[in-house]
């Protein structure tokens, strides 16, 4: 039996999961009546979204020329944040097929997934998907795809996922085209470990791919990252549904459960080799993955003295549940004078940022309060030293910095030509560098820019969406850290730094920046009965002042005679009571306040 093992790429909503759907279909691994749409995407959230979040490796069976086929493949997501699920599972197949829409061509996420499976010396097949589409130009595409990633238009494959018109020919390409898994390198069992996730009843539920050897069920495994070893209970395949083997062979893709209780027993890369005959050296694994997003998740609600379990044990539960699925995000304990104690968490992107707030909120049942996201910025100290800062509370005295180095990205904008103009003065008022062009169709063209991240993960997708009417994509990659003119912008409400909505940027923009929030806060900040000063500092320099006013009890509605001395006497103690009010009270700061932030529409 011949083994084929490959990973289904492309832009989001271009139609993977769809295909992938097909190809069950297709090889009857799946039934017509069991079948549904999105059939490999298991989360809520992902069937709410229409998009994948999750890779899912699933093994099926095709005959070709009279020879059996095994077909390992992985419906990988198409978001640029999870760029890193899709790096993973091409590390672990030998061929890629590549799904372009037919009607909307090559876009960013397109060319970037591309570059990524050519990276791993994958070899690709090119797919024109939804040639059923009125407005689908599969010509066309065809010749984007040669003209933009050098491959021939000729060997495109023409299809559609929604009617099932050209999948038999794909999976005889994918047989006569894909090569067999390389051959094993020692004698020794080696598997790599590519995902993992947690089952309440089996403990972690590990992926593998077997580069060297084989598995069996009871034998003695050593994970090579820490040495630390468990006995195999069960080995199986998805296809979809779990289905249980006795033996995993070289080259085949599966799952194995070891009765491990931690996610962080198992690191995704690592290498497992048998106890009793160990590899010598481990296979490659992966990069760690890089958070590039950071903000604050704080219960929304306090405790009150109740006698139920406190809001924050109940956040740290629902994280800790949550990071045995999602082990790309990180978290610590972190404490704020406004919101109490909460998690300092770390993010590949603003979507993932989203996804697992969500999911924090329905799967813990815990109401959340966000700070605004953050980037990374490295610090250079007067004493030589460099360090990686993720709150801007974080930030050392300004007398001991040297230099703030903010993270620089490039960005690769598709888009239609009648948008350039209005793009560029979008980039350039986002402190972007112009790079360069390349045309890929008649009214189509690539741009790219290096811009600082911190620039474009509150709202520059969205308008970007907007100014190119819905038909512009873009990919980003980080690129270096470069110093710039970047100071904190503290705010204080009533005198009191709060720490929570400090800020880094660059000194061109703080002022207009801190007016900006100065201004939503004051609309979001009830009136109290004593003045409240709101206020943007650089170190001891206030940039911006908003104020907002006092709420004036009339103290003299019962005085309806008398001397005018009456009067006078009781405003003169009220007086007196707003300033002591002043000196001990606290202001009351909304959630909404917080997340207003996030909209930089001055």
């Amino acid at each position: 039996m011949h083994v084929r093992n490959f990973s289904i790429i492309a832009h989001i909503d271009h139609g993977k999961s769809t295909l992938a759907d097909r190809l069950l279909q297709a090889t009857r691994a799946v039934s017509d009546r069991e079948a549904r749409d999105q059939l490999l995407d298991s989360m809520d959230l992902e069937r709410e979204r229409g998009i994948t979040i999750k890779a899912s490796a699933v093994t099926v069976h095709h005959e070709y020329e009279g020879e059996d086929f095994q077909l390992n493949f992985i419906d990988t997501p198409g978001h640029v944040d999870f760029a890193y699920e899709v790096s993973r599972a091409l590390t672990a197949c030998e061929g890629a097929v590549l799904v372009v829409d037919a009607a909307q061509g090559v876009e960013a996420q397109t060319v970037a997934n591309a570059y990524l499976a050519v990276e791993n010396d994958l070899e690709l097949i090119p797919v024109v998907n939804k040639i059923d589409l009125p407005a689908a130009d599969p010509d066309r595409v065809a010749m984007e795809i040669e003209q933009v990633l050098g491959l021939p238009a000729e060997d495109c494959i023409y299809c559609s996922a929604k009617t099932g018109e050209g999948i038999q020919e794909l999976l005889d390409a994918i047989c006569s085209r894909f090569a067999d898994p390389r051959p094993a390198e020692i004698e020794q069992s080696r598997s790599l470990i590519f995902d993992s996730h947690y089952d309440d009843y089996r403990g972690v539920i590990v992926y593998v791919r077997n580069f060297d050897g084989a598995l069996q069920t009871g034998d003695r495994i050593r994970m090579m990252s820490s040495g630390r070893t468990w006995t195999i209970t069960e080995l199986g395949r998805y296809t979809p549904q779990q289905e249980k083997v006795k033996v995993l062979g070289h080259g085949e893709v599966g799952y194995l459960v070891a009765a491990i209780k931690t996610l962080d027993d198992v690191r995704v890369g690592d290498t497992i080799t048998l106890d009793t005959d160990p590899a010598q050296e481990p296979l490659p694994g992966y990069e760690e993955p890089k958070q590039m997003v950071f903000c604050d998740f704080y219960p929304a609600t306090a405790d009150g003295g109740s006698g139920k379990k406190g809001e924050f044990e109940a956040l740290r539960e629902a994280i800790e549940k949550l990071r045995l699925n999602d082990a790309s995000f990180t978290y610590e304990v972190q404490h704020s004078e406004a919101l109490g104690f909460g998690f300092r968490c770390g993010f590949l992107g603003l979507l993932h940022m989203e996804i697992v707030q969500e999911r924090l909120e329905r799967e813990g049942g815990v109401e959340i309060v966000q700070t605004a996201p953050t980037v990374t910025y490295k610090v250079r100290s007067t004493s030589g030293e460099t360090i990686e800062i993720h709150n801007p509370a974080d930030l050392p005295d300004p007398s001991q910095v040297t230099d703030i180095l903010e993270p620089i990205v490039k960005i690769e904008v598709i888009c239609p030509e009648d948008s350039i103009g209005e793009l560029m003065r979008l980039c350039d008022g986002r402190r972007g560098e112009f790079r360069g062009q390349v045309y890929i169709s008649d009214n189509r063209q690539m741009l790219t820019w290096e811009i600082p991240l911190a620039e474009i993960i509150y709202d520059f997708y969205d308008k970007l969406k907007s100014i190119t009417r819905g038909y512009g994509t873009m990919d980003y990659e980080l690129v270096e850290f470069r110093a710039d003119r970047l100071s904190k912008v503290s705010i204080l409400v009533n005198g009191d730094p709060v720490e929570a909505l400090s800020l880094i940027c660059h000194k061109t923009l703080a002022e207009q920046r801190s007016r900006a929030i100065l201004k939503k806060l004051r609309k979001q900040i009830d009136r109290h009965q004593f003045e409240i000063a709101l206020q943007a500092a650089i170190g001891g320099k206030i940039i911006a002042r908003e104020s907002i006013k006092a709420v004036r009890k009339n103290v003299t509605a019962k005085c309806y005679g008398g001397d005018v001395s009456r009067k006078r006497k009781l405003l003169e103690k009220q007086k007196a009571g707003k300033k002591r009010m002043k000196s001990v009270g606290s202001v009351n700061i909304p959630q909404e306040a917080f997340l207003s932030i996030l909209d930089q529409n001055e």
